[in-house]
């Protein structure tokens, strides 16, 4: 493992935590689910390290109920298939009436008929071109292949399509089959895809800046497509991505920049599964549980929906005695405080609050002196 080791370059020691274990690459799912817990060092090493979390949770006995099923993949693609028919005729109605697009037609320009080993070299020269020149009519750009660096890797991006509006200004398109019912979709739904398109609008702006050009010229402004009512007649809405994309800046740089997260870890410490030829972890349960243990969870209820490790953090959080935690949103609000039985020792002023959560705990106490003043 010191072989692996050279100091200062973290590196090394994120190869040392993944020691013979196959370096899983990210998508863009799985890079938009980063941004969902920014504050978990136990995910930010093994992301960073590439680490598969599903292999892990599976021989830890924690597997998580994680996946499309076959009928929702199914549906998935007979959706997206016709939004894109007639080349994406359906969708450049949608794009008039949400961007307000004032020519007639657009250009459809199909990336993957390039062939996927010229796709992300296409994909540049035709957003460098499109920047340059500043058309006057927009183009439609269906399969780009984009990239994102994680951690010192390359990840591979496909966006559902990029449609460069009139002005210069270029527009994600996501397409979801979830349905919006009465104007109203599942709000988890829509918060997953925003974390998501944001991923795309962050590497389409680094391409641009990467060519010379300026990345705001990509809108935070995504158009979400999906089926109106029960219905698959689709219905595009305009999504305002800013905050997701701060959120992931700031943990993609933190993933960057691991060294201090690894300067707290034995040198000797390994997340390893050591699979065997068929892939298949053999390291004892016992042991990769005690190396996991030794990297610093931030679960929450949120966590669930979000990390494929969930079930395995929360069985530690409840050995741990923390059967009441806070959702993340509400724990960020009250800047750190876990859980209800935390907040409710501040409030009634029985628990003494730690260093930086004077203010907090003065709000609380102010909270629970008008809600017995009501109760009275």
């Amino acid at each position: 493992m010191s072989g692996l080791k050279r100091e200062g370059d973290h590196v090394y020691r994120l190869e040392a935590l993944r020691g013979t274990t196959p370096q899983q690459p990210h998508d863009a799912r799985a890079i938009a689910a980063l941004a969902a817990n920014p504050g978990c060092t136990r995910r930010a090493l093994m992301d960073g390290a590439g680490i598969a979390k599903d292999a892990a949770a599976r021989h830890l006995g924690f597997p998580a109920p994680f996946g499309q099923s076959p009928f929702a993949i199914t549906r998935g693609n007979m959706f997206e298939a016709l939004v894109k028919a007639d080349g994406c005729a359906e969708l450049l109605r949608m794009l008039r009436e949400v961007l307000g697009l004032p020519v007639a037609e657009v250009s459809y320009h199909d990336v993957e008929n390039v062939g996927a080993h010229l796709r992300h070299a296409h994909t540049r020269a035709l957003f460098d071109r499109a920047a340059r020149e500043g058309q006057d009519a927009g183009t439609l750009y269906d399969h780009p292949l984009l990239s994102l660096q994680i951690a010192g890797h390359t990840a591979y991006l496909e966006p559902d399509v990029v449609a460069f509006q009139l002005g210069g200004r270029f527009h994600i398109v996501e397409i979801k089959s979830f349905a919006v019912i009465d104007g109203q979709a599942d709000p988890s739904a829509v918060a997953a895809a925003a974390r998501q398109a944001a991923v795309y609008v962050l590497a389409l702006r680094n391409l641009l800046a990467e060519l010379g050009h300026d990345p705001l010229q990509v809108s935070h402004d995504v158009v979400l497509v999906c089926p109106e009512n029960f219905a698959n007649r689709p219905v595009a809405t305009l999504v305002d991505v800013r905050k997701q994309l701060a959120v992931l800046r700031r943990q993609l740089a933190r993933m960057t920049t691991l060294d201090r997260l690894l300067d707290g870890l034995p040198d000797d410490l390994t997340f390893d599964l050591r699979p065997d030829e068929d892939g298949r972890p053999t390291r004892p349960v016992a042991e990769l549980a005690d190396a996991l243990h030794r990297a610093t969870a931030r679960y929450a209820p949120d966590c669930l929906s979000t990390c494929d490790l969930c079930f395995f953090c929360r069985d530690e959080a409840r050995q741990e005695g923390a059967s009441d935690l806070l959702g993340r949103q509400v724990r960020d609000e009250l800047g750190g405080v876990a859980s209800v039985a935390e907040a409710l020792g501040l409030a009634d002023g029985s628990r003494d609050p730690a260093e930086g959560q004077e203010e907090i705990a003065r709000l609380l106490r102010n909270a629970e002196r008008l809600r017995r003043e009501c109760l009275n």
